[in-house]
């Protein structure tokens, strides 16, 4: 059985180096940083950015999917500590993405990601007044994720939750709401507004004949025209 099995295992570990114009294998032998003959990135990667100028070297792992992250992505310190864990779609970040101290979580994110295939993309957002209802809206794509959802800040030393954010499309849902409430507070005053403006333009001698008429509960003229 074990006879069997060799060529096949020598059949697929060729069939995955003959799609790599370039890699590299791990200790435990697995194959990393392969890139395509199209100079795609492809497959799991490990990237290693030393010291540079004072700041700190990092080594991230993850997948590219056709020269974009995909999937979940972690970041650790040169001494193998976690300090970040992100996930992207399209090369942009999407959903939660964490990010760590040597004394814990620090920060949580919340991302959208854009498809950068299309010039606009339609994405569908629950009402922030009523979660049973969907709005769809078309955004233009600058090529970045978006902000949206629940953002959290902890304290470094603590741990404790320092400030909480929600976004909602990139802005923040703490702005939507004032929005919605000024634009209420003005649309009443205006409507008395209308209805004051629309007695004034009314001739004297009209107003006095409705003000007879309304004693005698008859018609009054309102200057409407047609039925």
């Amino acid at each position: 059985m074990r006879f069997l099995l060799l060529p096949l295992l020598i059949f697929s570990v060729n069939t995955i180096f003959s799609q790599c114009k370039s890699y590299r294998l791990s200790s435990n032998g697995d194959t990393l940083n392969c890139v395509d003959f199209n100079d795609l990135k492809q497959g799991r990667w490990i990237i290693t950015t030393p010291k540079l100028r004072g700041e700190p070297g990092f080594e991230a792992e993850g997948v590219f999917k056709n020269n974009r992250k995909e999937g979940l992505w972690r970041t650790f310190n040169l001494m193998g500590d976690l300090i970040a864990q992100e996930n992207f779609k399209w090369g942009n970040k999407n959903g939660r993405c964490l990010y760590f101290t040597l004394a814990g979580l620090e920060r949580e994110e919340s991302w959208r990601a854009v498809n950068p295939d299309k010039a606009y993309d339609t994405l569908d957002v629950v009402d922030p007044g009523n979660p049973n209802l969907y709005e769809r809206i078309v955004v233009k794509n600058d090529g970045n994720s978006i902000k949206h959802g629940i953002w959290k800040t902890y304290s470094p030393n603590t741990g404790a939750l320092i400030e909480t954010e929600e976004y909602i499309m990139g802005k923040l849902k703490a702005e939507i709401d004032a929005e919605k409430i000024n634009s209420l507070a003005i649309s009443k005053p205006l409507a008395d507004t209308t209805k004051k403006q629309a007695s004034k333009i009314l001739p004297k001698e009209v107003l006095d004949f409705n003000k007879k008429q309304s004693k005698k509960n008859k018609p009054v003229v309102t200057g409407r025209t047609g039925n």
